[in-house]
């Protein structure tokens, strides 16, 4: 990328989505971090800000075409056209198959693939005009290998990574791009979260199962995202970059 451009990134409080945003303000792009923890979101904005970032923090329920709509006029109005979108919210929860309620299935797909509806929909009227924008969405490798306990989750990654792949197709002829990122393991709050829950095994044995040997981190798949936006990936487009040590390949 030439010159700064106006970046947002959902779930960008903690974990992956704020190892995207540090990674995209290192490289001297507004970034809007929108997320649903205000408290971090805040704290976390200061923190950039005091390096010197241009950082606008929004609280958002991605879930909610309103609030993303409001969110996105706020991001026209102090940062200006919106070029690259990193579509990161999510969430993640362990429960068997048979004690899955419609109400858990519908807002495990109201977040995690609805939420990335809304959220690339509502940014296309300015990379349409602008015949350029890059979007990046974050699946997971559950969608590519399946997840013991987690149907509704991998459902709802799947459905990501067809979104994706139809995106790229339709939107090629505009000068956009759309890709994917499907982490498997990485060390986020959300893992300590589950490690802590006893849904979700030390990092550290996960690690003996990969073959390179460690969890991934917040900036191994922040720097594919930079790549992915970057000029050098205009002919990148439709494809699912798997960031996950090799775990699995397919």
């Amino acid at each position: 990328m030439s010159s700064s451009k106006v970046v947002v990134v959902t779930g960008g409080a903690s974990g992956i989505g704020l190892g995207i945003v540090k990674r995209f303000v290192q490289q001297g792009h507004r970034v809007a971090m929108l997320d649903v923890q205000e408290a971090l979101l805040e704290k976390e904005a200061a923190v950039l800000r005091g390096q010197g970032a241009i950082i606008l923090p929004l609280v958002v329920n991605v879930a909610d075409r309103t609030s993303i709509d409001d969110a996105y006029a706020k991001v026209r109005a102090e940062l200006g056209p919106i070029a690259i979108v990193v579509a990161n919210a999510g969430i993640s929860e362990s429960i068997g198959f048979d004690d899955i309620t419609v109400d858990i299935w519908q807002r495990m797909i109201d977040i995690n693939l609805t939420g990335v509806f809304h959220t690339v929909q509502a940014a296309l009227p300015d990379m349409r005009q602008a015949g350029w924008g890059r979007i990046i969405t974050i699946s997971s490798q559950a969608a590519q290998s399946g997840a013991m306990d987690r149907a509704h989750y991998a459902a709802a990654k799947s459905g990501v990574i067809g979104l994706t792949r139809s995106l790229a197709r339709e939107l090629a002829a505009h000068g956009i791009t759309v890709n994917t990122i499907p982490p498997s393991v990485v060390a986020t709050p959300m893992a300590d979260q589950g490690i802590a829950a006893g849904t979700f095994p030390p990092l550290e044995i996960i690690a003996q199962h990969i073959p390179i040997p460690r969890p991934g981190t917040p900036d191994d798949i922040a720097a594919a995202c930079e790549y992915l936006a970057s000029d050098g990936a205009s002919y990148v487009t439709g494809q699912v970059l798997a960031v996950n040590g090799g775990m699995f390949i397919g």
